[in-house]
């Protein structure tokens, strides 16, 4: 009965195998376990007579090891936007003010920001009171009276 060998180069198509499905599946996870195969059979290369058992636990050690520090340089390296409030439109007017173009009355009024009015909530002012804007729920403004 003869024994299974692995050869280096096995190792090397599955990190060709490992690389076409990084291709078809971005994301970096599988770029590192090609990354693992392929170092693995460079070693195999170099000391033919390591052991399978050897093999694959160099294999693993090297893949999780990799795909962590990838991991960890990534949320390292995240880097914050220049424009932090681009998806939260009404988040962006906080802190401005703006003239009533509907006096609030029991609580509610409007306001016209650029071409769009606005729901507000706050004290009850008349009509052509400036408000600032100090809080969003959703889309209508909590707003305060402006000395």
């Amino acid at each position: 009965m003869s024994e299974f060998a692995i050869e280096f180069w096995y190792w090397w198509v599955l990190a060709v195998g490992f690389l076409a499905i990084e291709l078809l599946a971005p994301g970096f996870f599988f770029l590192w376990l090609s990354v693992s195969a392929f170092v693995v059979g460079s070693i195999l290369l170099m000391i033919p007579s390591a052991s399978l058992e050897v093999q694959l636990l160099l294999f693993s050690i090297l893949a999780v090891t990799s795909i962590l520090v990838w991991r960890r340089f990534v949320s390292a390296k995240s880097q914050e936007s220049d424009h932090p409030l681009l998806n939260q439109r009404g988040a962006q007017y906080i802190g401005r003010t703006f003239n009533l173009v509907t006096p609030i009355e029991n609580g509610q009024g409007r306001i016209k920001v650029d071409d769009t009015l606005w729901k507000v909530q706050g004290q009850d002012c008349p009509l052509g009171s400036k408000v600032k804007v100090v809080g969003v729920k959703g889309t209508i403004f909590d707003v305060e009276l402006c000395d």
